[in-house]
């Protein structure tokens, strides 16, 4: 029996299998859509706040800012 998830897009059930090309999208469009998504950062991975006793790297030079 194989597991079945919602394209993350359009909501379409699609099976987990080696069958399904696009998986977990039912479709290359949907998969495409949601690229576009992360691209223009309609979509984000959440941070958490920095530890304020850490100093920061500036990543130009590599040397910790005060």
């Amino acid at each position: 029996m194989a597991v079945s998830v919602n394209c993350p897009v359009c909501k379409t059930a699609v099976a987990w299998t080696e069958a399904s090309r696009w998986r977990p999208f039912c479709s290359e469009r949907c998969r495409a859509i949601d690229l576009g998504d992360w691209a223009s950062e309609r979509h984000v991975i959440a941070d958490s706040p920095l530890d304020p006793t850490v100093p920061d790297i500036d990543v130009d030079s590599g040397q910790r800012q005060s």
